[in-house]
C-alpha cells in the first residue's frame, strides 16, 4: 500500500451520548467521501458502521468500528463508538489511540449523561475535538443553547464557527463564521451545494456570533488578542491557523452544527477535520517506559525510527481467526516479520496485515507511522500491549478498565456444550477487558461479569463486602499426619482505607525476622485469595488495608502453603471481628420527563432508596438527577415507560459503592447461608 505522508493523516473517533447520531454521521462521511455509494441507515438496520446482527435489531451501536477513507487530500482514518454506557470500554480503548475527536451532540437533547462520560475520557487522554451539534432539522432544537451547556455542563472553550440558516424543519442551510458565507444545500442529499454571501435577514446575528467567536479565541491566542483589541481585521487563513493551533492545544471547541440524516453540514464537518484536528507530527510524542530499566522514553512520530505500535482492540474473525487492531506510533511493520510484545516479553509473528472497513477486510502488504489496521498472528497479544522490535523495547502506558459491576451465572444446555462454551466464553474474555469469567467452587457456577444490563443481557449485582473498624487477627495453621507436618503463624492488622475504591493494599511490617523473607509472598497471596470471598455472602471484599506484623515459624515444618492458609485464616478471622459490612454499586442516573409525570418519577424513584441530586428545565422537559443503588433498576425501561405513557427516558453510569441498608444486608446474607449461593438480587 501506498506510503502516505504524516501531514496528511487524521485519526478521529466519532464520540456521543446514545441516539445523538453518531453512526448516521460516521454513515455520511463515508458516503460523501466516496467510501460508500449508498447511504445505510441505523433504523434499517442498513448502516455499514453498524455490522453486527445485535447492532442491527437494537439501532446501536455496540462495539467500536474502524475504516479509512479519504476527503480532498487527507487520509482518515475513522473509529465510530457505541454510546451506551455498558460498552463504554469501547470509547476508551479508542480515545486511547487517536489523535482527535468528533463529539456529537443532539441540538434537542444537548448535553447528556454519556456526552459527559466520553467528554472526561477524552479530557482523560487530552484529545483534541471539535463538536458537531446535530439534528437541527428537529423540532425544539436550539443550537446557542446546546453551546451554552457546553460551556457550563462540561468547561470547555467554546464557541459557534457555524450558524444553522433556517429552522427546524426549515434548516435550508449552513452559515460559515469563519469564511462568512452561506452554505445553501440545493438536494436531498447534500451534494449540489451554493456557496452565497450572507443573506440580510441574517446579517446581525452573524456579526454577533463573529465576535462571540474572535473573543472566545482571544482568550487563548496572544496574536487574536492583539488584533482584536487593536480593531484590526483578522485574514481567514490566520483565522483558521489560530483555530487549529488553539484546538490541538486541547484550549478551543469549534462548534459546528448541521442535520446528518437530512444530509447537511457533514462535508463542512469533513473539511473542520481536514483544518483543524491534528496529524500524528502536531502531537507531543507518547511516552513509554523502558522494560529493562524503568526509564521514561519518548516515541516521536516518524517513519524512520523503530517500529512501535499499541494493540487497543482483540477481536474475532470467523475466517482468519484473532484480530489485533492496532495504532502505530513510529516505523513500519510489514506482513510476515517477527515483532516483540514488550507487555508480556514474548516473541510474535505478524503473518497478515488488513486494513479495516467495518467488518471488510483490506489485505496490505505494510502499514507505516500514523496508521490504524489489524495485524493477523498474534497469538498472547492482548488489548492494552505494546508492540514493538526485537532490539528496542519500549512499553506504552497501558489502558485504565472499568471494574464489572453485573455478574450472572451461566450454564451449557448439554455436556457437549461444556467445552464450546468455555471456549466461546475465553474469546468473548480477550475481546473486551471490562468482561470477566470466574467460577465460584462452592456453588460449581460459572459467573460473568459486566457493564450493565444491556452488556451482559441480565443479571446479578456485584455486592462487595469490606470492614468498618480496624482490628488485630491471628492467623495460625498447624497440621501433623504422619511425616512433615504444616506450621504457619502471621499476626496481621487490618483497618479500612481512608480513599474508597483502593481496593486491598497488603504491606510488610516485620522487621525482626520472625517470618523468614522467603515465606512474605506467601502471605500476601493467601490475604489476597482470601479477599475473593468474604465472610457476610461470599462477595470478594474490597477497600481494607492489610499489615503484617508478627508471627512465627517452624525450622522444619513451615512451608509456603502453610503460610498462605495462615494468612488466609487470620483474613477471614479479621473480617468476622471488623464489623463487616455489605457494599452495592450506585448508579448516576438522569431522567428526562415530561412535566405533567414529574412527581409519578420522584415518588417512584424515592420509594427504590433513590436519593435525588437536583432537578432542571430543559425547554417542556425536566430532567431529574439521582444516586440509585443498581439493585433497584433491574427493567426499569418497562416502569418509566408505563408511568409515563413511553414519553420519559433515561440514562445511567456506575458511579460508586455505597453500604447496605441493614434490613436488605440480612435479606441477602440470610439468602446465601440458606442456599450458598449469590445468585439472587433483593430489593
Amino acid at each position: 500500500m501506498e506510503k502516505v505522508q504524516l501531514d496528511k493523516i487524521r485519526n478521529i473517533g466519532i464520540i456521543a451520548h446514545i441516539d445523538a447520531g453518531k453512526t448516521t454521521t460516521s454513515e455520511r462521511i463515508l458516503f460523501y467521501t466516496g467510501k460508500n455509494y449508498k447511504l445505510g441507515e441505523v433504523h434499517d438496520g442498513t448502516a455499514t458502521m453498524d455490522w453486527m446482527i445485535q447492532e442491527q435489531e437494537r439501532g446501536i451501536t455496540i462495539t467500536a468500528a474502524a475504516t479509512t477513507c479519504i476527503w480532498k487530500d487527507i487520509h482518515i482514518n475513522l473509529i465510530d463508538t457505541p454510546g451506551h454506557v455498558d460498552f463504554t470500554i469501547e470509547v476508551e480503548r479508542s480515545l486511547k489511540v487517536l489523535d482527535g475527536a468528533v463529539v456529537v451532540f443532539c441540538g434537542v437533547g444537548g448535553v447528556e449523561p454519556q456526552s459527559e462520560t466520553v467528554w472526561r475520557q477524552a479530557d482523560r487522554y487530552e484529545v483534541p475535538r471539535i463538536a458537531f451539534i446535530n439534528k437541527m432539522d428537529r423540532v425544539g432544537s436550539n443550537f446557542l443553547e446546546v453551546i451554552d451547556q457546553i460551556h457550563k455542563r462540561l468547561g470547555a472553550n467554546a464557541a459557534p464557527i457555524q450558524l444553522p440558516f433556517g429552522k427546524e424543519g426549515d434548516l435550508k442551510g449552513i452559515i460559515d463564521l469563519v469564511e462568512r458565507k452561506l452554505v445553501y444545500y440545493k438536494d436531498e442529499l447534500g451534494k449540489d451545494l451554493e456557496i452565497m454571501d450572507i443573506p440580510q435577514e441574517a446579517a446581525q446575528d452573524v456579526a454577533k456570533q463573529h465576535t462571540i467567536m474572535i473573543e472566545r479565541l482571544a482568550e487563548v491566542d496572544d496574536k487574536i488578542m492583539e488584533d482584536y483589541l487593536h480593531g484590526r481585521e483578522i485574514p481567514v487563513s490566520e483565522l483558521k491557523a489560530a483555530i487549529r493551533k488553539s484546538v490541538i492545544a486541547n484550549k478551543f471547541v469549534p462548534v459546528l452544527c448541521g442535520s446528518a440524516f437530512r444530509n447537511k453540514g457533514v462535508q463542512l464537518v469533513l473539511d473542520a477535520v481536514k483544518d483543524y484536528l491534528p496529524s500524528p507530527i502536531d502531537l507531543p510524542p507518547i511516552k513509554g517506559t523502558n522494560p529493562e530499566t524503568g526509564e521514561f522514553e519518548e516515541i516521536k512520530a516518524s517513519e524512520k525510527a523503530p517500529f512501535c505500535a499499541l494493540c487497543f482492540k482483540v477481536a474475532t474473525d470467523p475466517y482468519v481467526g484473532k484480530l489485533n487492531y492496532i495504532r502505530v506510533y513510529s516505523g513500519t511493520l510489514t506482513a510476515g516479520t517477527y515483532i516483540y510484545n514488550a507487555a508480556r516479553r514474548e516473541r510474535e509473528r505478524v503473518t497478515k496485515i488488513v486494513k479495516m472497513h467495518a467488518n471488510r477486510q483490506e489485505v496490505v502488504e505494510s502499514i507505516f507511522c500514523g496508521e490504524i489496521a489489524a495485524a493477523v498472528g498474534l497469538k498472547e497479544t492482548k488489548t492494552g500491549d505494546t508492540l514493538c522490535t526485537e532490539n528496542n523495547h519500549i512499553l506504552i502506558e497501558a489502558m485504565r478498565f472499568p471494574e464489572p459491576v453485573i455478574q450472572q451465572a451461566i450454564e451449557p444446555t448439554s455436556k457437549d456444550a461444556q467445552e464450546k462454551l468455555g471456549l466461546a466464553l475465553h474469546k468473548l474474555e480477550d475481546e473486551d477487558p471490562s468482561f470477566k469469567v470466574t467460577y465460584n467452587q462452592e456453588t460449581g457456577q460459572t459467573l460473568i461479569a459486566g457493564m450493565g444490563q444491556l452488556h451482559l443481557e441480565i443479571i446479578k449485582v456485584a455486592y462487595r463486602e469490606t470492614l468498618t473498624k480496624k482490628v488485630r487477627a491471628v492467623g495460625k495453621f498447624i497440621s501433623q499426619s504422619g511425616g512433615r507436618g504444616q506450621y504457619g503463624h502471621c499476626v496481621l492488622e487490618m483497618e479500612p482505607q481512608e480513599t474508597p475504591g483502593t481496593g486491598i493494599t497488603f504491606e510488610d511490617k516485620i522487621r525482626s525476622g520472625s517470618i523468614p523473607r522467603e515465606y512474605i509472598p506467601a502471605v500476601k497471596q493467601g490475604v489476597f485469595g482470601a479477599a475473593k470471598s468474604g465472610v457476610l455472602a461470599g462477595y470478594p471484599v474490597t477497600d481494607v488495608k492489610v499489615c503484617l506484623v508478627d508471627g512465627s515459624f517452624h525450622e522444619v515444618d513451615s512451608s509456603e502453603l502453610a503460610f498462605q492458609m495462615a494468612a488466609s485464616l487470620g483474613f477471614n478471622e479479621g473480617l468476622k471481628k471488623a464489623n463487616p459490612i455489605l457494599l452495592e454499586p450506585i448508579m448516576d442516573m438522569e431522567v428526562i420527563v415530561p412535566e405533567e409525570f414529574m412527581g409519578q418519577v420522584i415518588g417512584d424513584l424515592s420509594s427504590r432508596r433513590a436519593k435525588i441530586i437536583s432537578l432542571a428545565q430543559r425547554l417542556n422537559l425536566r430532567t431529574i438527577r439521582a444516586n440509585i443503588p443498581l439493585a433497584e433498576v433491574f427493567n426499569y425501561a418497562t416502569i418509566i415507560r408505563s408511568l409515563t405513557q413511553g414519553r420519559a427516558s433515561y440514562t445511567m453510569e456506575p458511579s460508586f459503592y455505597s453500604e447496605v441498608p441493614a434490613h436488605i444486608a440480612e435479606k441477602i446474607v440470610t439468602g446465601f447461608a440458606t442456599t450458598g449461593s449469590t445468585r439472587k438480587s433483593f430489593r
